[in-house]
């Protein structure tokens, strides 16, 4: 079965404590926003302490329209993408670009005709063969999905090494005139953030000794009418979050039987788990996969580190919690559950095995 060899992470150049946020977000919207310190609890209560952005805190100040942030996205997502993929190669062992045969880009945060892993290849040195797969638009749950697409790349090519990058320049999107509550909510929780993996087939021989989470089974799901629970509109500024309030009521609700039904296909149980790889989008994001899974609230360490230290990044958050995870926590032998939710609504599940 594939394997994840190796998972690396960036983090852009401005570190923004979630303390300066909410002294920002009061200057810009002071005025212009009713019961706004009613809304800036969520800053607060958010439990994230630092984000990272791309641009200096003076540029989200003023206005941009559509064409420069792209730009900006284009620039920036080129220039991280290649520095993650480097230090993931290097953690691999030292593989080289050449020996890459697919790589999986996923983004919802700008878009690039040709897409950003095109334009990457031109910069490092790629076999002019490389499969490309770009995945757009699956927002917080494509980081998950991205790597259960290269679990089924690499059944059907078990010599096939596939990187999947995940890039989201969140705090480009960021309107300075969008008064809603969701954009505020948004302001609190994200930030901007770079990681990327390498996934091997079975024919691949592995890096070291040390164990690695091989991919047992993956598993996707979506909720039928459910296009307005999280996503962007697009607008002439740029994107503009959609955060329904029902979003932890839809996890508790949803996700039990997603997750209970896909570990009794495989032969497990929630009680098996030694590793919770979740997603996490926030604070009540967290407090619903705990309420409705009824896990043990220490396998959502990872995740809740992830948070405080980077807030929600959306896609590549995830690998940020399985680079902990396989840093930090995970020993031969064990188990563990990757989850992440995002547009559509919809939901990916991996099944891991630490071999």
């Amino acid at each position: 079965m594939p394997k994840i060899h190796a998972v690396s992470t960036y983090n852009p150049p401005v570190l923004l404590s979630q303390s300066e946020a909410e002294h920002f977000v009061r200057n810009i919207f002071s005025k212009k926003v009713t019961q706004l310190e009613r809304y800036l609890r969520v800053f607060e209560n958010g439990e994230i302490e630092n984000r990272h952005l791309t641009m200096p805190i003076e540029w989200y100040k003023h206005d941009h329209d559509f064409a420069e942030r792209n730009r900006l996205y284009i620039e920036h997502a080129v220039s991280f993408g290649m520095i993650a993929i480097e230090h993931c190669l290097a953690k691999a062992g030292g593989v080289s670009t050449k020996d890459i045969d697919a790589i999986i880009f996923i983004s919802s945060t700008g878009i690039s005709t040709p897409s950003i892993e095109a334009r990457i290849m031109n910069k490092l040195p790629f076999s002019e063969h490389v499969v490309r797969i770009p995945i757009w638009g699956l927002g917080c749950g494509g980081g998950a999905a991205g790597i259960s697409r290269a679990n089924d790349y690499c059944i059907a090519h078990p010599a096939a090494k596939v990187l999947v990058v995940c890039v989201e320049l969140c705090s480009l999107t960021f309107q300075a005139n969008d008064f809603s509550k969701s954009n505020l909510i948004g302001t609190s929780l994200f930030g901007d953030g770079v990681a990327c993996a390498l996934v091997c087939g079975d024919a691949v021989m592995a890096p070291s000794r040390s164990p690695l989470p091989a991919i047992q089974a993956t598993a996707s799901k979506w909720l039928p009418n459910s296009e307005d629970v999280m996503g962007w509109a697009v607008e002439n500024t740029g994107l503009h979050v959609i955060f329904a309030k029902s979003i932890p009521s839809v996890i508790e609700n949803w996700l039990a039987p997603f997750v209970e039904e896909f570990l009794q296909a495989n032969k497990h149980t929630l009680t098996d788990l030694d590793h919770f790889v979740a997603h996490p989008g926030g604070k009540k994001v967290l407090d619903a996969y705990e309420t409705a899974l009824q896990i043990d609230p220490q396998l959502l360490i990872p995740s809740k580190t992830i948070l405080q230290q980077h807030g929600n990044m959306s896609s590549p958050t995830v690998l940020y919690v399985l680079e902990e995870t396989m840093a930090e926590f995970a020993k031969k032998g064990d188990t563990g559950l990757m989850a992440a939710l995002g547009p559509g609504f919809s939901g990916e599940l991996l099944l891991l095995e630490w071999k």
